[in-house]
């Protein structure tokens, strides 16, 4: 129990993932949490930051090397997640809730997408939760590959230079930056739970009304 405790600790750490889990574990977790369903509590957003942040530091590489393979990587990841759930359909729509599966989880993807469309596989890259499930949602649905394709490569490559670049110029223009890095984090945690939040109550407010309707 503590071990994983501590192992949870370590994968929601952001610092810790690029400074003993190094390239590796970098590129892995951006795969995961873009598209493997028990990948969304991984920390992308703040990971991406602290990437560029450290790319010098602690990746020891030039900060658009790191962008092209984290970009390949969140595009990989998306279209496992997109195969997965055209493959797995019947599974997930039956599968027993657990920590790492909920179906609440796919109806908030669900809910995102009807309302921005191919859109939301641009701006749900910024949002935790959606970003894993919406290319699992396309898969089941069965959206054609090549229009996927096409806004999984552009929500990719948007996402991860405006996170790593902000990371990477902050750092570079404030260096005493890495003295407050825990308040970033958390800052950045909380901004980005704002909107998943918002979504999850306008999903209920649809469920409630259309429960009075019935």
């Amino acid at each position: 129990m503590i071990f994983d405790l501590l192992f949870l600790d370590f994968l929601t750490n952001p610092e810790e993932i690029i400074k003993i889990g190094g390239l590796t574990l970098l590129l892995f977790i951006i795969f995961a949490e873009t598209g493997l369903f028990f990948g969304f509590f991984l920390p992308g957003d703040s990971l991406l930051f602290i990437a560029g942040l450290f790319c010098k530091e602690y990746l020891k590489m030039d900060v658009w090397l790191l962008i092209v393979l984290l970009v390949l990587c969140a595009i990989a990841g998306t279209c496992v997640g997109y195969f997965f759930g055209k493959l797995a359909e019947n599974y997930l729509r039956n599968k027993k809730e657990n920590f790492f599966y909920k179906k609440k989880y796919l109806d908030m993807a669900q809910d995102f997408y009807a309302r921005h469309g191919m859109m939301a596989f641009i701006m749900g890259r910024f949002l935790p939760i959606v970003r894993t499930f919406v290319p699992i949602l396309a898969g089941m649905v069965k959206i054609e590959f090549g229009k996927f394709l096409f806004f999984n490569i552009v929500g990719a490559a948007i996402w991860i230079v405006v996170m790593v670049m902000a990371g990477y110029l902050l750092g570079k223009t404030f260096p005493t930056i890495t003295d407050h890095l825990e308040l970033i984090v958390v800052g950045m945690v909380l901004l980005s739970a704002v909107p998943v939040v918002v979504s999850w109550f306008r999903h209920r407010k649809q469920i409630a009304k259309n429960d009075q309707n019935i």
